[in-house]
């Protein structure tokens, strides 16, 4: 799949100008399109409390400031970077009730930050997680404060056998196959014992002109996501490939999984599927 048409997602006022500009630099890169999206969600306050009219139009009109903001970063940055003809910034209004998941369907890709951890963000947010779940489409999340001068050239493919992890090195393939570039396929455990080994799915991605390396680990007493991350920095990777939500959605809330604390540690974008 070649890259052509990016949707980027509004997280939060601490992700977005990093995610803004590794979006940017892959549009410019693919020569693509790039829609940048402020989600029109009911706001916390709206939610939690009982406002008088006299406050709750000061908070839209806040509101309204800070969408202005973005929208003028949004455009002072796409025209710094060469692109500025093929980029739009989308309002709420023109989303509608619409769902980021729904909106995301219109696009190659989604490229967003990470979910922010303050209550007053939540609202507003994007959640990567199900984006990849419910849209169809993959999600590259980039961590708050990101930056570097070129893309990444070594990619971690945290590798199971499963179908999450299938689609998602597969939805990769237009990334992963920009040259040049290194990857790792990072497998932990036995978790090939009823599949072909790990060598199968290094000779698919060598057929396609990649540089394939396997990483095979002993499970140890981390988790996998720790894991996953250690090794990330160990090899210097750029970028990590991984499946979402290979476990239910229920599970992945109450006791939390790989995906959830990935995207809350990694210091690096990580791409993924589901």
């Amino acid at each position: 799949m070649s890259i052509k048409n990016i949707l980027l997602a509004h997280t939060g006022s601490a992700a977005f100008p990093g995610s803004l500009r590794h979006a940017l630099k892959i549009a410019k890169r693919h020569d693509a399109w790039l829609t940048g999206m402020y989600s029109g969600s009911t706001s916390y306050f709206d939610q939690i409390l009982r406002l008088s009219e006299d406050l709750r139009l000061r908070l839209k009109d806040a509101e309204r400031e800070k969408i202005a903001d973005l929208r003028d970063m949004f455009d002072k940055e796409a025209a710094a970077a060469g692109i500025g003809e093929r980029c739009e910034f989308v309002l709420p209004e023109v989303i509608g009730r619409a769902a980021p998941s729904e909106i995301a369907r219109n696009f190659d890709f989604v490229v967003t930050g990470f979910h922010p951890k303050l209550p007053t963000d939540e609202y507003r947010a994007v959640s990567p997680d199900i984006i990849a779940l419910r849209s169809g489409r993959p999600v590259l999340v980039v961590p708050d404060g990101y930056e570097t001068d070129s893309m990444a050239g070594h990619a971690l493919v945290a590798w199971d056998g499963k179908r999450s992890a299938a689609r998602a090195i597969n939805d990769a393939m237009a990334v992963l196959e920009t040259k040049p570039r290194k990857v790792s396929i990072l497998t932990v455990g036995n978790v090939l014992q009823d599949l072909p080994s790990a060598e199968w799915i290094m000779s698919h991605l060598e057929r396609h002109g990649i540089d394939a390396e396997h990483i095979p680990l002993a499970r140890p007493e981390r988790s996998i996501a720790e894991i996953i991350q250690t090794t990330a920095d160990k090899i210097g990777a750029k970028l990590v490939v991984m499946g979402a939500y290979e476990h239910s959605k229920f599970s992945q809330d109450v006791f939390g999984g790989v995906t959830h604390h990935v995207l809350r540690s990694i210091k690096i974008p990580v791409f993924m599927s589901h």
